[in-house]
């Protein structure tokens, strides 16, 4: 039969079609697809494609079959990723894919990933300003052959639900938000995927690709066959769709646990693939994702992880890599990890994992090796030789800068693959930061003034504040500093005591600089805790030191309180002595301390810094502060009479607390638990948001409040209910601790 004699026939068949719609659909579908379905079945097809409009990009069709067996029909407009999009659709659903068969309409150009539908013709409602409207673009139309699998249902209300969400994902890939609607087909597939019990298998099963060009044809042919994995075709698609390959029809058969599927595809830019290293580029690539994708169950963000994944691969394929990276990349182990690092957030990916991707898979092999805490100094040892090697300042600050960015990586692999208990990880941060100011220090001071010598002990000393005073540092940090130096007695012959300010003035300018921090929080250096706040020097006298915090000096209450927080980090030892034994004579003198002040500042906290119908873990009533609030305000209170409680680490102020028994060991216990459970999740928010600004915890049943249920290994087979648990935990013990501050320090 003819192309006449089909138009002719079928409109003679349905004489309620619009005779430019069957023609058009006659002349622009491919010449095999009318070998491949018989005359009634394209009658079917027609009339679905009838049904398109804006808003209904495409219809469904589903025939139920023998044996939980259905026959699967979408005839749709045709957009990018659409043929990966539904079958990860149908996985999801517990659809097991035995046949396909898959045809897209004739056009001179395959859209592209940046290219938007072509409408034209086309109002919101559907309606054609012609009476005589036939295809306004191209279609496809995709028909699956699949099997339920044992124990799912598939009944009108799944079948219902299906087609609306098939609906709503082409709706985003109409918009050309193709990452949105991967995500929300990885988020459903992994979740349904883990309650169907379909786990990956520990070895990564090949995937035999092979590639031809027919002269004459537009296209590349794959031939692809593999063991049947759960979900197989979507991850293939999809691993292709990610390397912007555009499939144009498809023949798959599934029999034996074996998968042979045939592809006619086009390359980025819309030609065949033809050169033998763009064809292995993409047999590497799309087998690397096909595989990664069943190890995303393991990423507490799975479409981070494969977005991930994906520009790793990029970097990755650049390089001159060996037969053996590709081994270790492609073994089980490795991708689980990879799944565990890249779905983690987005900070870790680009301030750690993109910058140091050619150090990846090494350092997978070498994580494991040395202790997550190294002694301040072993990390010593490790940069100063580094350092005498460079020849500029400008070189010494990228070596240490550098350095620094490795330790961290490998502190944090190994803290989030190994799950280390967070006071391990804290000091492992600690250590790091110490060695690095340390370092930060001698070598700013040669740069201002080079005749300085390193193994002298400079003139200024170091202190840190906050988390980094208590060595409890944690994702996203700062690095709370205070600068002291000594003036001398008599200032040298010609030189003032204001020159001499000047010069620790530019010394301490000069420091800041030495240090970078690619986010805010990340290892981002904090002087606002010194005496006079940001319009005060950075580099204070101890004369001035001792002359600020003073019963009579400037220092307001919750400076006095700050100062608890105060360690010597570097520099002059004997300043760092004077300065942590004026510490304990103003902080824990014998004058009472101004709890009430305290409290009303507290409320203020509450009052201002959380808005209204919003959970902060940190200001929020029964947040962190509350915890760290309790401890600090007892150590104040009879630091005086306890000398053993004076200690700037929150965990040690609490044991010595409960020895002292100043509470009970189950009260010590308990306030120990909670502290360390706010920091944990605390944490938890910061890795997966990557700066230390936002505390507030995510809207109930948000997809960001999933994640970091998982993140915080509530790993449950229902995801929603995995971080309603959380939040309901996070609210419970809140005002539980609320209450208990409220009832040891009460207001008057």
């Amino acid at each position: 039969m003819n192309e006449s004699e089909r138009i002719q026939s079928y409109q003679t068949q349905c004489p309620d079609l619009r005779p430019a719609l069957i023609r058009d659909f006659v002349q622009q579908m491919d010449p095999d697809y009318f070998e491949s379905f018989p005359p009634a079945a394209i009658l079917e097809h027609v009339a679905l494609a009838n049904q398109l409009t804006f808003e209904r990009p495409c219809a469904i069709s589903i025939r139920t079959l023998p044996t939980r067996q259905f026959q699967l029909t979408l005839v749709g407009y045709d957009y990018f990723s659409e043929f990966a999009t539904f079958c990860g659709v149908l996985s999801s659903f517990g659809l097991d894919i035995r046949e396909a068969t898959i045809f897209t309409s004739l056009e001179k150009m395959a859209p592209t990933l940046s290219s938007t539908p072509s409408l034209q013709g086309l109002t919101s409602t559907g309606t054609s300003s012609q009476a005589t409207r036939g295809l306004t673009r191209k279609i496809v139309v995709d028909v699956f052959h699949v099997q339920a699998l044992e124990d799912l249902k598939f009944a009108k209300p799944e079948q219902r639900e299906f087609q609306e969400m098939v609906t709503a994902l082409l709706i985003l890939l109409q918009k050309n938000q193709i990452r949105q609607a991967r995500r929300q087909v990885n988020r459903r597939l992994i979740e349904n995927l883990e309650n169907m019990r379909q786990k990956p298998t520990e070895m990564v099963h090949p995937v035999h690709i092979t590639f031809s060009n027919p002269r004459g044809s537009h296209e590349t042919i794959l031939d692809i066959s593999s063991t049947d994995t759960p979900a197989f075709l979507y991850t293939f698609a999809n691993a292709l769709a990610m390397r912007g390959i555009y499939i144009v029809k498809a023949k798959i058969e599934v029999a034996n646990h074996r998968v042979r599927n045939r592809l006619y595809v086009r390359g980025r830019q819309g030609g065949k693939i033809e050169g033998k290293g763009e064809q292995q580029e993409l047999r590497t690539a799309a087998t690397l994702l096909k595989e990664f994708t069943h190890y995303l169950r393991w990423a507490p963000d799975p479409g981070k992880a494969l977005d991930h994944f994906d520009q790793f691969l990029d970097l990755w394929l650049e390089q001159a890599n060996t037969p053996s990276h590709l081994t270790k990349l492609s073994q089980a182990s490795t991708l689980e990890r990879l799944a565990q690092l890249f779905g983690s957030s987005d900070y870790l990916w680009e301030d750690l994992l993109r910058r140091q991707h050619d150090n990846l898979l090494p350092m997978m092999n070498q994580y494991q090796k040395g202790p997550l805490i190294r002694s301040k100094s072993v990390l010593s040892k490790a940069i100063e030789p580094l350092l005498l090697k460079a020849k500029t300042p400008v070189d010494k600050k990228q070596r240490l800068n550098q350095w620094k960015d490795e330790e961290l990586f490998r502190i944090d692999m190994r803290h989030l693959l190994e799950n280390s208990p967070l006071p391990d990880f804290s000091m492992a941060l600690t250590n790091l930061a110490d060695v690095i100011l340390n370092q930060a220090l001698l070598h700013s001071q040669q740069a201002i003034n080079p005749k300085a010598s390193l193994t002298t002990p400079p003139s200024m000393a170091i202190f840190g504040l906050g988390k980094l005073g208590g060595g409890e540092l944690g994702y996203a940090s700062d690095i709370e500093i205070l600068f002291v130096y000594q003036m001398p007695g008599k200032p040298s012959r010609g030189q003032t005591t204001q020159e001499f300010s000047d010069y620790f003035e530019r010394w301490a300018q000069e420091f800041l600089q030495w240090i970078e921090a690619k986010q805010e929080g990340i290892f981002h250096l904090d002087t606002r805790l010194r005496p006079h706040g940001e319009k005060g020097l950075l580099a204070n006298s101890l004369h001035e030191i001792q002359r600020y915090y003073a019963p009579q000096g400037g220092a307001a209450p919750f400076e006095r309180q700050a100062l608890l927080k105060l360690r010597f980090l570097a520099g002059n030892r004997a300043v760092g002595k004077a300065v942590e034994h004026h510490r304990d004579q103003f902080v824990y003198a014998p004058d009472p301390w101004d709890l009430q002040t305290a409290l009303h500042l507290r409320e203020r906290q509450i009052k201002e810094l959380v808005q209204p119908g919003t959970t902060h873990v940190k200001y929020g009533a029964g947040g962190l502060l509350d915890v760290e609030y309790t401890v600090q305000y007892l150590q104040l209170m009879h630091g005086h009479d306890h000398p053993s409680i004076r200690t700037p680490n929150t965990i040690e102020a609490i044991d010595h607390l409960s020895g002292e028994g100043l509470f009970t060991l189950e009260d010590g216990a308990q306030l120990k638990d909670d502290y360390l459970y706010f920091r944990q999740l605390i944490d938890g928010l910061r890795i997966v948001r990557g700066h230390a600004q936002d505390l507030v915890l995510p809207p109930s049943g948000s997809d960001e409040m999933v994640f970091l249920a998982r993140r915080l290994g509530m790993l449950t087979t229902n995801w929603l209910q995995g971080a309603d648990d959380l939040e309901h935990a996070i609210h419970t013990r809140m005002t539980k601790i609320r209450k208990q501050f409220l009832q040891r320090f009460p207001k008057q």
